[in-house]
């Protein structure tokens, strides 16, 4: 808890009783920092965030060091962590990156996919469905590996060269990837344009197509200061698995009216005063947080860090 026993739990009905965090801070947050992040540095923020209580963690990622220069590490950065007890998932773009990542030990496999054709050719210069004929082999070796595959479906609710995503087109890629044999999907705001009753919509939607709420998760983006509205209506649909960044991290190199991801303390002080267990320790989070934003050189743009740390000078 925070200092003065804050916030002051009072529970609401009908809401999970706990809630898994996927911390994203390590991948989707330092991707698409300006500066690299020494090796070294990256392995220390994840012990600590693992020490914070974050049980899911996704480390990094095994793109072309082409595209994301800032995580062309990860065969050095793998094996510093790969003993922590968090899960810890990686990206994987294609075959290759597979290969990469299962050589390693990595066996939380994370694909990426678009439900529009502007993004998936701005991100993975493909179609929609040339992207998801990649993934079907990828998705299915990684589970006869015995891995864990979540997919990730980005611009879910808004496009920056489309304007509004039609839920049938969100819908259409979300069973693909359900078909292909991936675990859980990840709901992508990947402009942070959703609002609430949009949030409930597709999911609503999803759960009609056969999509249960159990298998997904939310990856919201504070553009608009609508993240933790939009995780609290997700809540009340019964989704558990929210995505965050600790410290607020991150947006999207190939979107450029993406700001940062829900930061973790911020979705940790909401679910704290809701009494929803996470697990995690707000106190050594939000340390964590002022560690690593010392070594990028900037304050954190999480209202919590700022909040908490401020207490503490």
């Amino acid at each position: 808890m925070s200092a003065d026993g804050l916030p002051m739990v009072v529970p609401a009905q009908d809401l999970p009783q706990r809630v898994r965090i996927h911390e994203v801070g390590a991948r989707d947050g330092l991707q698409n920092e300006k500066m690299t992040v020494p090796t070294e540095i990256k392995a220390e923020f994840i012990r600590r965030l693992a020490d914070s209580g974050l049980t899911t963690i996704e480390a990094t990622s095994f793109v072309h060091p082409k595209w994301v220069p800032q995580l062309a590490d990860a065969e050095q950065l793998y094996p510093l962590i790969g003993e922590l007890g968090a899960e810890l998932p990686v990206l994987v773009p294609n075959q290759r990156g597979l290969d990469r990542a299962l050589a390693l030990g990595a066996r939380r496999i994370a694909v990426f996919a678009s439900a529009t054709e502007s993004f998936a050719k701005a991100n993975l210069n493909r179609t929609v469905d040339e992207s998801l004929a990649v993934f079907d082999p990828v998705v299915r070796q990684a589970k006869d590996a015995g891995g864990h595959v979540r997919g990730y479906v980005s611009m879910c609710f808004g496009d920056p060269w489309e304007g509004a995503v039609p839920l049938h087109q969100v819908a259409r890629v979300c069973k693909a990837l359900m078909d292909m044999g991936c675990d859980e999907l990840s709901l992508g705001d990947t402009i942070g344009v959703a609002t609430p009753g949009h949030v409930l919509e597709l999911l609503s939607l999803l759960n009609e197509e056969g999509v249960p709420a159990d298998v997904i998760g939310v990856h919201f983006h504070d553009t608009y200061g609508q993240a933790l509205a939009n995780t609290y209506a997700a809540l009340e649909h019964g989704v558990t698995t929210i995505d965050a960044s600790a410290g607020g991290l991150g947006g999207c190199p190939y979107a450029k009216s993406a700001t940062g991801n829900l930061a973790t303390e911020d979705l940790v002080w909401m679910l704290q005063g809701l009494g929803i267990d996470t697990g995690v320790d707000l106190g050594r989070l939000v340390a964590t947080s002022v560690w690593m934003a010392a070594h990028l050189g900037r304050p954190s743009p999480s209202r919590t860090v700022r909040a908490l740390s401020h207490k503490e000078q």
